[in-house]
């Protein structure tokens, strides 16, 4: 998108920056566990790693519980970002990597046991991939093999057990951390053949593997148009769009953020996704309890205004502009941007524009226009742009004060001041025969001579 055009915004950087949130930070993802621990000594990191290098030799490790708990200890010391550059160094990605495929300790009676080992280096080179220094590192090292291993093994368990659940959990949170804003290993997954297990357990009943697939999934659909085709195809939609209705906050707010990042800039599977039945269930996330699901599905909107000239008309209709006004008013910027986008795309039909004013746009939207940030001017003026375009708005925009609210605004990106110079011109042009009558005749009981000198002014 062009960011001279009035309306414009930087959704690729708005995306890119609340990628931010997705990323599996040392609290232990999304379900919070655990604290950042503090740097360990060295020595004891590598006692830890060598005891990962036993693991890997016949009749190197005799007892399973010693692999279990220096997997774990690592797993602890590795959420210290300080530790993590030390736990590289010394060798700790070619000591985990090969025992997300084969562990050769004698005592293990159950595989659940081995589950706990593979969750625990599933989730260490998780926390190593964060620094993006070391993605490539941990990559080479064969970890995308051993991951898709993992989820490809468990992904058709009709019940996954706690144990399975959480190292599928953690090899697909492994995947995102590796993914972050790297082209070369979202497409590496797609060629190792990581995206359809990942579709399938959106499925799964556990919902803690379905928030982390799908956050996998987010991750790899965005900015790789290889990966998005290949997501849609392996039916992943249909799941999406149920993930919408969910009331796990988690859920929807995932589910959401991946077809975000589908429809962005593929007008085809934008379609493919309303024609799915996702339009409702996005606009009922505009009242979700999660400020995030908020955001997403505003933006969601305004992309699915542009989708066909009908939407623009479906979407007012099926109640998505009261929220969306309520959230002009919110405390989060990026809310507050988002809602005024979507309903600048909106304000583009005649009746959507008479709907907004009467729903009481009109205010908040002058209040962007007085705001220091640029994106949120720029919204809104592109917004107010567009009810300017309706003679029913006219009187009203003036009797607001509107007209000098815009002549005095204070506009930080010229592309904002192009626009609102735009609409000025457009009010000055409309200002004649009914139009005229409507701003000179008052709401009743409110005529005075005040009222006759403001609109003279306004329209002088």
């Amino acid at each position: 998108m062009n960011s001279s055009t009035p309306g414009s915004t930087n959704l690729s950087t708005t995306r890119e920056q609340r990628k931010g949130f997705k990323r599996k930070l040392a609290d232990g993802g999304i379900d919070g566990t655990g604290a950042a621990s503090e740097v360990a000594p060295v020595a004891e990191i590598q006692r830890l790693i060598e005891v990962l290098r036993l693991a890997q030799k016949k009749d190197g490790l005799k007892e399973f519980a010693s692999l279990r708990r220096a997997a774990h200890a690592l797993a602890e010391i590795a959420k210290s970002e300080d530790s993590v550059d030390v736990i590289v160094r010394e060798g700790g990605v070619e000591a985990a990597v090969p025992l997300l495929s084969e562990i050769a300790v004698e005592d293990t009676s159950t595989s659940g046991r081995i589950d706990e080992v593979q969750k625990e280096i599933c989730f260490t080179l998780g926390l190593l991939a964060i620094k993006a220094d070391h993605q490539y590192h941990i990559a080479n090292a064969g970890a995308l093999t051993g991951l898709i291993a993992i989820l490809k093994q468990r992904c058709n368990d009709p019940v996954i057990c706690p144990y399975t659940g959480g190292v599928v959990r953690r090899a697909a949170d492994a995947i995102t951390n590796l993914a972050h804003e790297n082209a070369h290993i979202k497409s590496k997954v797609r060629l190792e053949g990581g995206i359809p297990p990942l579709v399938e357990l959106l499925d799964s009943m556990d919902p803690k593997v379905q928030r982390a697939a799908a956050g996998a999934l987010r991750t790899l659909a965005f900015k790789n148009e290889e990966n998005k085709r290949l997501i849609v195809e392996s039916g992943t939609l249909p799941v999406l769009v149920q993930m919408l209705r969910s009331d796990d906050v988690g859920i929807h707010y995932e589910a959401v953020g991946v077809i975000g990042n589908l429809v962005h800039s593929s007008p085809t599977i934008k379609r493919q996704v309303l024609d799915e039945g996702a339009l409702q269930p996005v606009i009922s996330l505009l009242s979700s309890a999660c400020t995030e699901s908020q955001r997403e599905a505003a933006l969601l909107l305004g992309q699915f205004a542009t989708a066909d000239p009908d939407f623009k008309a479906k979407i007012v209709q099926r109640g998505a502009v009261p929220p969306l006004i309520t959230m002009l008013t919110a405390a989060d910027l990026q809310l507050k941007e988002m809602a005024a986008f979507a309903l600048g795309r909106l304000a583009q039909n005649p009746d959507n524009q008479a709907g907004i004013i009467h729903a009481g746009g009109l205010k908040p939207f002058l209040d962007l226009i007085d705001s220091n940030n640029g994106n949120l001017q720029h919204n809104a003026a592109f917004a107010l742009y567009g009810l300017a375009d309706n003679d029913d708005n006219i009187a009203e925009i003036i009797r607001t004060g509107g007209v000098q609210r815009l002549m005095n605004s204070n506009l930080i990106v010229q592309p904002s001041k192009d626009c609102v110079q735009k609409t000025l011109k457009r009010l000055e042009e409309k200002i004649h025969g009914k139009v005229l009558k409507q701003v000179f005749c008052p709401p009743a009981g409110k005529r005075c001579q005040a009222w006759d000198n403001a609109m003279f002014q306004a329209v002088s």
